[in-house]
């Protein structure tokens, strides 16, 4: 692997997540894999393969939000059936927020664990200069 630093580019001072990026002055540094064998000061072209965006966007936006609707329809059933005098939508809002809590638990145990693999390691695919 190959310590990379990705360049701020204009579209960083429309972003709303721009003070909250590991940026430093000359950029965000980033490991990335190394198979075209860049060596220190050249410019590279790095590159995340789609499918592995896809599942990393979907691990973190789509399981918590998919199991805080599925808790809150939980919550709201076991409410009305077995909570007679609660509210069951008081008891929907506690499950369906139980369950994005833990739902971002998993996510964050899950990436601990996946960003060792490769398959989702930004790669080098070029060098540029």
């Amino acid at each position: 692997t190959a310590k990379v630093v990705v360049q701020k580019r204009g579209a960083c001072d429309g972003c709303n997540a721009k003070g909250t990026c590991a940026t430093t002055p000359e950029g965000m540094e980033i490991s990335a894999l190394n198979p075209v064998k860049a060596r220190v000061g050249q410019t590279v072209k790095v590159s995340l393969r789609p499918e592995t965006y896809l599942k990393g966007t979907m691990l973190v936006y789509g399981l918590p939000l998919v199991l805080f609707i599925a808790g809150a329809m939980a919550g709201k059933n076991i409410g009305e059936k077995y909570m007679a005098g609660v509210n069951s939508d008081v008891v929907a809002a506690i499950a369906g927020f139980s369950a994005l809590v833990a739902s971002l638990l998993l996510v964050r145990i899950w990436s601990k664990k996946l960003e060792s693999k490769t398959e989702y390691q930004p790669v080098i695919d070029e060098i540029i200069e």
